[in-house]
């Protein structure tokens, strides 16, 4: 367990957490113990609504209270089937903090934020994150495409610095961040926090399935791949067969119906089954940094101590750059 809350900037003050970092809100993989682990070693540990069946989302607020006494999150994809429930459980369990996929929050900033909950939308573009601020989001979470499962197509690079200045409200940056260094440049780029995601898949209390981890393991730099470009909703995850299938569909002009079908149950199947050849193994780009199982806490604290290695080094740059600045022509 972690000493008394550090208040470093506006994301930690808005959300009571000691380091800046949510834990990604990832469908199947993000659940109570991992989301109490997170919280408990410092982060925001966040709870995936996703499809769940409210009942089982019940069971899983009422853990993680069992589980930790720190904040921490919900992530309710708008666009479930499933979403108004999850809004009303969050409201009745009083969520310390929702974070919102795929649509719209109006309506989650209206019937959550009066209750006291911190509304943070993830969103792709400086448009939909100046349509969020207007509507009251307390922060945003500016995701990359390097990062796993539904991408948008600007990269965390690009996409954070123009977030930051295009808004007033706490940026979060998301997307390819796996070590200290990531956190570091997130940092230099403007962000006042960051959410990492594949990482923490291979956190000892996560349940994702040994087979999953494993392959997140044994990646490269180029071994993601994002499909179902045709659909209008690309997915980024690691190749196998089904990835494989998914490009044969796209380039054979399959409808929009035969490709969203060949991935139907299908990231259930990699997380909970092991199914790593025909399931959908979603990981960001950062996968290839990952080498090894580490409990969430021990995770949370190196990639600070990491951070502040890599701004220490920066310090490095500060004499060649005061010589370049005397070489320039006048």
């Amino acid at each position: 367990m972690i000493g008394p809350v550090q208040q470093w900037n506006r994301v930690t003050q808005l959300t009571g957490i000691h380091y800046p970092l949510f834990q990604g809100g990832m469908a199947w993989v993000a659940e109570a113990r991992l989301a109490a682990a997170v919280s408990n070693g410092g982060g925001l540990g966040i709870i995936a609504a996703a499809n769940v069946p409210p009942d089982l989302l019940d069971q899983q607020l009422r853990l993680v209270r069992q589980l930790t006494t720190r904040p921490f999150g919900v992530n309710i994809m708008l666009l479930s089937p499933t979403a108004n429930e999850a809004i009303e459980l969050a409201a009745e369990h009083r969520v310390p903090v929702v974070t919102t996929g795929a649509g719209m929050p109006g309506k989650v900033i209206e019937r959550l934020k009066p209750l006291g909950t911190v509304v943070i939308p993830v969103i792709a573009s400086v448009a939909h994150a100046e349509r969020v601020a207007k509507q009251g989001a307390d922060a945003v979470i500016a995701e990359g495409l390097e990062s796993g499962g539904h991408i948008g197509e600007i990269t965390t690079f690009a996409l954070v610095p123009q977030v930051v200045d295009a808004v007033s409200i706490p940026v979060i940056a998301a997307g390819g961040i796996a070590d200290g260094r990531g956190i570091a440049a997130a940092f230099a780029l403007g962000a006042e926090g960051v959410q990492v995601g594949t990482r923490f898949v291979c956190a000892e209390e996560c349940h994702a399935h040994p087979r999953y981890k494993e392959m997140i393991l044994k990646a490269s730099d180029r071994s993601t791949v994002v499909t179902g470009r045709s659909t209008g909703h690309p997915v980024r995850s690691l190749k196998n067969k089904l990835t494989h299938r998914f490009d044969e569909l796209e380039r054979s002009g399959a409808s929009v119906e035969e490709v969203e079908a060949l991935g139907s149950g299908k990231l259930r199947a990699a997380v909970m089954d092991g199914d790593v050849e025909w399931g959908s193994v979603m990981s960001g780009q950062c996968a290839g940094m990952i080498r090894e199982i580490a409990p969430a806490a021990v995770l949370v604290r190196r990639l600070f101590e990491e951070a502040a290695a890599a701004c220490g080094r920066l310090g490095s740059l500060e004499n060649p750059l005061q010589q370049l600045g005397k070489e320039v022509p006048r």
